[in-house]
């Protein structure tokens, strides 16, 4: 501790370095791969694309969920390590990994029972020939969630660990694996929907083994400590973050699954084209995706050490560090929007639309994007999870959803009302957040009281 009750600094400039480029490079494999897989998907014809898409947003909302619990996880995790509480941080990470267990179970099981009546329930209207590849990739990829789930809790703790290196060298085995795996089943074999999906279900379950076989190594400082059983103490903590992110996330997630189901009413072309544009925007997102990661880990460091003017010291530096490396990519990302496209060999109809959709949505994300997705979790790791959730609920309702029947069905805009009305929604949260940091709630919620701290140099 300092004289002024300050701690030292928590993650210097080369310990910020190590934590976020591997997680840039996480996520561009990531979303490399999955245009690599959209690619090869589109040479068994648009029905398929459609249908693969569809089946993407449900696997996304799935994804989300996961991501929700890793989150409390991974803020727990922190703030205890933050706190000196070593101990107490490892016993969290084995409650973490017994409830992504019995979640991912429970996902899968719900997935293979009812695979017909989730893809009816959202997208009911949509042809036959779309309907059956949608059906058979949902049943192979749900084999997969409890991989998935216990994956992203390994992940996260790695994470909070500051070591985010591993999840990029086991993501990149596992993503390496799931693209030559899908070339070999699909233009070796010829196996169509399957040959897309079983090598996900393989390269999945490699990556929770190694993960887990790491994170059991007896030098690591979160390595599973207790019983594997429920602590309803810690569970209660780590599920008082994850379940209104996991609402957040899964509310975020069924808007945008809605939103589609308004587009399958415009046609296939429309379907494929908002398929391709979600595949590329996806690239846009690589730096803040990252920086999402990081602002959890960084943050509840800070708030776990009780050191406020860290906690806004660091918020400054992250996002002057995302803002510096997001502009020149989107921007990169759309002077090379034509030969992104290009990669598809769409019908040209549907290529000008991607193309469209892509410059609505990279365009308003060049500034938009890092305040209203990254920002706000800065106040999930100062455990005020409740206000995000019911600012981005809020604005999902009345923005992506409604204000997207307005724009698009209504006024008969098509998909692109649908994309014009999501930047509404960024608008919303990005002033609502902002408000939210200005006051005083969040500090209450990180424990701080008393005069306000500014931001110290970090």
């Amino acid at each position: 501790m300092t004289e002024q009750g300050i701690r030292p600094e928590l993650f210097s400039r080369g310990d910020l370095r190590r934590l976020i480029l591997p997680l840039i490079c996480e996520q561009a494999l990531a979303v490399c791969v999955g245009m690599a897989d959209t690619v090869m998907v589109a040479s068994l014809g648009q029905s398929v694309v459609a249908g693969v898409s569809l089946v993407d947003m449900i696997n996304n909302l799935v994804i989300n969920l996961f991501a929700a619990l890793a989150t409390g996880g991974a803020v727990v995790a922190s703030q205890l390590i933050g706190a000196g509480r070593r101990r107490e941080a490892a016993e969290s990470g084995s409650q973490l990994l017994f409830a992504a267990t019995v979640f991912g179970l429970l996902l899968m099981g719900i997935a293979l029972a009812l695979n017909a009546q989730i893809l009816r329930l959202f997208f009911g209207g949509i042809e036959p020939d779309v309907m059956a590849a949608a059906s058979e990739y949902l049943y192979y990829t749900a084999l997969s969630f409890p991989f998935l789930a216990v994956y992203n809790a390994c992940a996260a703790l790695f994470r909070s660990m500051g070591n985010s290196r591993v999840s990029m060298y086991v993501s990149l085995g596992g993503n390496l694996l799931n693209v030559a795996g899908n070339a070999v089943l699909l233009f070796g074999f010829g196996m169509g929907v399957a040959g897309a999906a079983i090598p996900t279900v393989v390269s999945r379950f490699l990556m929770m083994t190694v993960l887990l076989y790491l994170l059991t190594r007896p030098q690591v400082m979160l390595r599973p400590a207790g019983r594997f059983r429920p602590d309803i103490r810690l569970l209660g903590r780590i599920l008082g973050i994850g379940i209104p992110s996991g609402v957040e996330n899964s509310l975020f997630q069924l808007g945008r699954i809605l939103v589609v189901s308004l587009i399958t009413s415009f046609g296939t072309v429309q379907i494929a084209a908002n398929a391709v544009a979600n595949n590329i925007d996806g690239v846009g997102c690589i730096i803040g995706q990252a920086f999402n990661l990081a602002m959890l880990t960084v943050i509840g460091r800070a708030v776990g050490a009780q050191d406020e003017g860290a906690v806004r010291g660091y918020l400054r530096r992250l996002m002057r560090m995302e803002y510096s490396i997001h502009v020149p990519f989107e921007i990169l990302t759309l002077v090379t929007l034509p030969l992104t496209v290009g990669l598809y060999g769409l019908p040209e109809e549907t290529a000008q639309l991607s193309m469209l959709l892509v410059l609505i949505h990279n365009g308003s994300a060049l500034f938009l994007w890092p305040l209203a997705f990254t920002f706000p979790n800065a106040l999930r790791a100062t455990n005020d999870v409740r206000y995000t959730m019911m600012i981005s609920i809020f604005s999902m309702a009345a923005f992506r959803i409604c204000l997207s029947y307005v724009f698009g069905s209504m006024w008969r805009m098509g998909a692109v009302g649908v994309w014009i009305a999501m930047v509404v929604d960024w608008c919303f949260r990005t002033l609502f957040f902002l408000l939210r940091w200005w006051g005083n709630r969040w500090r209450e919620k990180a424990g701080f009281s008393g005069e306000r701290i500014p931001a110290r140099p970090v």
